[in-house]
């Protein structure tokens, strides 16, 4: 039995992922990219090239990941790129994809002989949550004065539009690109390839894709643009639990259960966003307050129920805990950081990494 704590990615479950994403290739003619920012855990590249045309990314290092793991295509975006880092952000890249036209003009000279991009803010986004608004008053993320855009249209071929955020409402997406179009149709009937980014959760339970087919298809066509998307989440939901032991139970009016994780350190966006963790759910009659082993305060994973009292030693299981996770985990408190497992398509489970103090003391100085 692996020691916990330990990430489980379930193949046979991103697989079922992997599919929706195939059937929307074929039936809306969009590639799809895998972004980095939210999963990057190469152990299952091997399938997931499979059914992806490549990878998108926000940094030097995720390009050069996307290129040596991955395969395929290979997006370069950043928020802003440094002058010691270009050439090799350029080595590793088929498209590079400029935040601003400041960034477009300050390595024109470098970039000259390759495809380049812009990124456009449509000033509407779905987030519900000012940090991750890509829209938010004052953003700094892409140009939205199409007039300026259209300055120097002729230095590129595409662009980026990142304004989805968790958006399983496919109304609001049609609306959202309906805006766009309206903004910057004039700028998209001139170029090749438009990358409408991630945040739409297609892959939901329930999501109408054919609909998502049709509108992606017919927005293609009319502006005769190869359309990308960005899953992250969409590629990775659902398909990996933590796997956490508890380590001690008390009661302070409210019966706790202490576990060898932290939020703060494995699953950081839970502390972000103030979400609380996901379980199978269970109706029982015994309700726990599960909290990590940290010394932060507020490092609690969620209330839950349970079919009995929990007991120190017994294993639980945070499900859909891939996204925004193994690329965040961090040495807070230098807890214990969670290792990675695979559990292959034949259902054996194989441990690919581990982490000890060696990693703890190498990541400081």
């Amino acid at each position: 039995m692996i020691k916990t704590p330990y990430y489980l990615i379930d193949k046979s479950k991103l697989l079922r992922n992997m599919e929706k994403i195939a059937y929307l290739r074929e039936h809306s003619g969009a590639k799809a990219l895998l972004a980095l920012k939210c999963f990057a855990t190469w152990s299952v590249f091997d399938l997931m090239g499979q059914y992806m045309d490549g990878t998108t990314s926000s940094s030097l290092y995720e390009v050069k990941l996307g290129k040596l793991k991955f395969g395929g295509e290979t997006h370069a975006y950043s928020v802003a790129y440094a002058d010691d880092e270009i050439e090799e952000v350029l080595a590793h890249s088929d498209k590079i994809i400029f935040n601003s036209i400041s960034q477009l003009q300050r390595f024109a000279g470098a970039s000259a002989s390759h495809i380049r991009g812009l990124r456009l803010n449509p000033q509407v986004s779905s987030s519900d949550w000012l940090i991750a608004d890509p829209a938010r008053p004052f953003s700094r993320l892409g140009e939205w004065d199409a007039q300026k855009v259209e300055q120097v249209i002729d230095q590129i071929s595409g662009f980026m539009i990142h304004n989805n955020c968790e958006n399983s409402d496919f109304e609001l997406f049609d609306s959202m690109l309906g805006h766009i179009e309206e903004r910057f149709g004039s700028l998209l009937e001139r170029v090749e390839w438009v990358s409408l980014g991630g945040g739409i959760h297609f892959t939901g339970e329930g999501y109408p894709l054919d609909r998502l087919c049709a509108r992606l298809k017919a927005f293609a066509e009319r502006y005769g643009v190869q359309v990308y998307l960005e899953p992250g989440e969409a590629a990775i939901t659902q398909s990996t639990s933590l796997e956490v032991t508890v380590l001690d139970t008390l009661y302070n009016g409210k019966q706790l259960a202490v576990v060898d994780s932290s939020i703060e350190a494995h699953m950081l966006d839970l502390l972000i966003y103030r979400e609380s963790a996901k379980m199978v759910p269970c109706d029982g009659p015994h309700e726990y307050m599960v909290c990590g082993k940290s010394c932060l305060a507020g490092d609690i994973f969620g209330e839950f129920r349970f079919d009995r009292e929990l007991q120190i030693g017994d294993r639980l299981s945070f499900i859909d805990a891939a996204g925004y996770t193994m690329v965040k985990k961090n040495w807070f408190n230098g807890v214990k950081m969670p290792s990675i497992a695979v559990r292959q398509l034949n259902g054996d489970v194989e441990l690919v990494r581990e982490f000890g103090f060696d990693d703890f003391v190498s990541g400081l100085s």
